[in-house]
């Protein structure tokens, strides 16, 4: 069975702290909790990408989660079409690491072009509902 849900955020900072609460308690609801971390700093990550480099100034962006069998797919949709690339962030550097950890936490990653304007950046997460060692309950 397919389950899937969505929310739109406004382009502001308090989203992200807003797309976290809204995927948890997604996740509670669906009663897949093994990877709920994962997921969780991933959204955070997307959402923060989307917010500074994805959507312009007066959109917003959406998050959207599908979850089939015990997969999660996070998907978060926004307003331009410049593609996130990944990079090694210095010592120094106060921000630049997220689609890093989002590469090593979910099992895929990528973008998808929309029309007529925007994309999706998504990520896969695979047996979201087995609990693991540092997991939640």
């Amino acid at each position: 069975m397919t389950e899937t849900t969505q929310r739109f955020f406004d382009a502001r900072p308090e989203s992200v702290g807003q797309a976290r609460t809204f995927t948890i308690e997604t996740l509670l609801e669906w009663g897949l909790l093994g990877r709920a971390e994962d997921i969780r700093l991933c959204v955070s990550e997307l959402v923060s990408n989307a917010l500074v480099h994805g959507t312009a100034a007066d959109d917003g962006f959406l998050v959207r989660l599908v979850m089939y069998e015990e997969v999660v797919r996070l998907e978060v949709h926004d307003s331009r079409r410049q593609h996130p690339e990944a990079r090694w962030a210095t010592d120094t550097d106060t921000s630049g690491r997220g689609l890093i950890v989002v590469n090593e936490l979910a099992d895929s990653w990528g973008v998808q072009d929309l029309t007529p304007s925007g994309k999706i950046v998504w990520s896969n997460f695979k047996d979201a509902g087995r609990a693991g060692p540092g997991r939640w309950d």
